[in-house]
């Protein structure tokens, strides 16, 4: 839900975090982006940075070129401008990512945990059961049957924040309590409503459904998809999984640990939330 005004508070004297509204919802999120790109546009001198995230966004600044005072006028007076309204449009690339789902890594990573925990529910049983969903199968298929829009990132360097953009194919599930200290890189995880890709190595306490062999953060930029970038996804991306069975997903990883692979990206798109939300409709869902 929007907020009916702007909720500003320092992150210490560099920053300024601007929240939107609360919850989780993508007509939400796009309203981050529009306040964005429209702040990107205005070229404020005195701001270094602008982070978006969920229901807000984080904007560092120079405080020896403007106030806290003076920026968050600024700020009010662009959103006045640009107004509320969820309509627009974005640039958005379309990413295809392979996805192995049920595989043994992130099985090795749940039996760890359960050596623990025991009474843990090994994930994608817990996943079926909170979502009324038949088997394993069908949860692959619910997962697969969407592209998802890139909310934000954060956490860790390069991990992602995906929110499904067909509703009907939503995955919700509590995290786990207390979080695993490790989980494999590029696992792929459901969190709340959300959906995670691990970059790396990492703690984490998203349910796991499976891994892509496709990294999504190269700190050396061996690979073509990291030229530019040490990340490989930006926020207002949109990301498609490809289930693949464990042999491409071997071979996937053999073209990663070669400096082979290619990424499979579609740039530059154009994503019209008024479309999307008209389609949307039409099913009888919400976004």
């Amino acid at each position: 839900m929007l907020y009916e005004t702007l909720h500003f508070s320092p992150g210490g004297d560099r920053a300024v975090e601007v929240e939107l509204g609360d919850g989780m919802s993508f007509t939400l999120n796009f309203t981050v982006h529009r306040l964005v790109a429209a702040i990107r546009e205005a070229r404020i001198p005195a701001i270094e940075d602008i982070i978006p995230e969920l229901a807000s966004l984080q904007i560092n600044y120079d405080p020896d070129r403007t106030s806290y005072e003076d920026l968050i006028h600024e700020i009010e007076t662009i959103y006045e401008r640009i107004g509320s309204d969820v309509s627009g449009s974005l640039p958005s690339r379309l990413l295809t990512l392979p996805i192995h789902y049920f595989d043994e890594e992130t099985s090795v990573c749940i039996e760890d945990y359960r050596k623990t925990y025991p009474d843990k529910q090994i994930d994608p049983d817990l996943l079926c059961e909170l979502n009324g969903v038949e088997d394993r199968a069908a949860l692959a298929r619910r997962h697969s049957g969407t592209e998802y829009w890139v909310a934000a990132l954060g956490f860790w360097p390069g991990l992602c924040s995906l929110l499904p953009l067909r509703p009907g194919s939503r995955i919700t599930a509590p995290k786990y309590n207390p979080p695993r200290t490790w989980t494999p890189k590029g696992a792929v995880g459901i969190g709340g409503a959300l959906c995670c890709i691990y970059p790396d190595r990492t703690p984490g306490g998203y349910q796991l459904i499976g891994r892509t062999p496709a990294p999504i953060y190269d700190g050396s930029q061996r690979l073509p998809a990291f030229r530019n970038s040490l990340a490989l996804l930006r926020a207002g991306d949109r990301v498609r999984f490809r289930p693949v069975s464990a042999e491409e997903c071997a071979w996937i990883d053999a073209e990663v640990a070669a400096d082979r692979y290619e990424h499979d990206v579609v740039e530059y798109q154009v994503f019209s939330v008024d479309q999307y939300l008209d389609w949307a409709k039409a099913q009888g869902e919400k976004a």
